[in-house]
């Protein structure tokens, strides 16, 4: 079954309010951080394509290679399938991404379909494509689908804020990070927003950019 969706502001304080009841160190953390962001973007095959773009790149080059293919008519899937290799590289893409973009486009996946999915299957349906791993199928799921029980449990950031704001004595690894957000059902998501906006405040404070 398909759980709470998240469709706006309002979800995401609803969620805040449960975790800041149901854990202390929540609401510490939201004394800080202050109202948080909702981040629902659309989703499709620019969305991933977007999302292979970014990896491993800062965001100011990723930005740059997705606005060359804008001009040359390449951010969907039929102009991307049959895009050449020379095409794709003068946009700046390197050869594994090309690899994984045209993986993608020729995937087909019926992202119509994606909405009605359970999480485990957005997921399973996402990391079958090449390119496209577990973490980025997931934030897929919380900000394109706005599912509001899915945690990004292999992410640096939410797993450095877990450790600053839970005062653990080492960065939780995946695994544990999975036990971890366990407590945080029904409001996953949430909890990942309130961590992600509890890791940008407190290095701050640090002087950590």
């Amino acid at each position: 079954m398909v759980g709470r969706i998240i469709t706006g502001d309002a979800c995401v304080a609803e969620g805040a309010r449960w975790l800041a009841k149901a854990d202390p160190c929540f609401a510490h953390a939201l004394a800080q951080t202050g109202p948080l962001p909702l981040r629902l973007r659309a989703g499709g095959f620019a969305a991933l394509l977007d999302a292979i773009i970014g990896q491993q790149v800062s965001t100011q080059s990723a930005r740059a290679i997705w606005l060359r293919l804008e001009a040359a008519g390449l951010t969907n899937e039929d102009a991307v399938s049959t895009a050449t290799e020379e095409d794709l590289r003068a946009c700046g893409l390197s050869r594994q991404k090309i690899r994984y973009a045209h993986a993608l486009a020729l995937a087909r996946i019926d992202y119509a379909a994606l909405p009605q999915m359970p999480d485990a299957e957005v997921i399973k349906t996402l990391t079958a494509v090449a390119g496209i791993g577990t973490w980025t199928a997931e934030i897929y799921a919380m900000f394109s689908l706005g599912r509001a029980d899915v945690f990004a449990h292999g992410d640096l950031a939410l797993q450095e804020a877990a450790r600053r704001l839970f005062d653990l004595d080492d960065r939780p690894k995946e695994k544990e990070m999975r036990q971890m957000a366990q407590d945080w059902a029904p409001w996953r998501s949430v909890a990942a927003r309130i961590l992600w906006a509890y890791y940008r405040v407190s290095t701050a404070r640090e002087g950590i950019r």
